[in-house]
């Protein structure tokens, strides 16, 4: 099996990229974003150290307040370590798990923090989706509802330069560029390299 991770930073169009892997070229995704949201309900052990480290996270229903794990989420990056450092370890299992069941000969993990949270040494190669700045912060606007300045602020929490230099693979996503010609020609080389 190989492992395909897929990052890029936000507003780049992962998800978009990982709906085409899935639908045209039918491999499996586990999305470690969409995971980590389930882990962070269902969880005990996240549950309860999410709830030391924030305060009323959760109300009386165990309900996630997710707004208020956001913005202690992107207050420093200390608090986005001491989150990470709960989350990613049960994520990390969770995605051992997936990978036990899967049996495809291809499959893919989105996680928009691929490298900080060191999930690139769970997958064989990289695949990093770019996209030109003012589209990405478009993007997210529409998308989340954020203001400008809080999409450029979490873009500059990212370190998406040096995750880019690492990657093995660039996807273009501009709403120009063809996607399927530019997955093909990567798949081509990975079974290229794999026989």
């Amino acid at each position: 099996m190989i492992k395909l991770g897929v990052t890029g930073g936000i507003g780049s169009g992962k998800s978009y990229v990982c709906n085409i892997l899935s639908s045209v070229f039918q491999i499996p995704i586990y999305n470690c974003d969409i995971r980590a949201r389930i882990i962070t309900l269902c969880d005990p052990d996240v549950v309860e150290a999410l709830s030391a480290l924030v305060p009323g996270l959760y109300n009386e229903d165990e309900e996630l307040d997710k707004k208020l794990l956001s913005q202690y989420l992107f207050a420093s990056e200390e608090h986005a370590r001491e989150v990470n450092a709960i989350v990613h370890p049960a994520v990390r299992r969770d995605l051992h798990e997936w990978y036990s069941r899967c049996s495809a000969p291809i499959v893919a993990v989105e996680s928009a923090i691929l490298y900080e949270s060191h999930f690139d040494m769970e997958v064989d190669k990289v695949l990093f989706v770019v996209a030109p700045l003012e589209l990405r912060v478009q993007r997210v606007i529409s998308r989340d509802g954020l203001s400008e300045q809080e999409v450029l602020s979490r873009i500059a929490m990212q370190h998406a330069d040096e995750a880019l230099r690492r990657a093995d693979f660039v996807v273009m996503n501009d709403d120009t560029s063809p996607l399927i010609p530019q997955l093909q020609d990567i798949f081509s080389q990975i079974t290229n390299n794999e026989s």
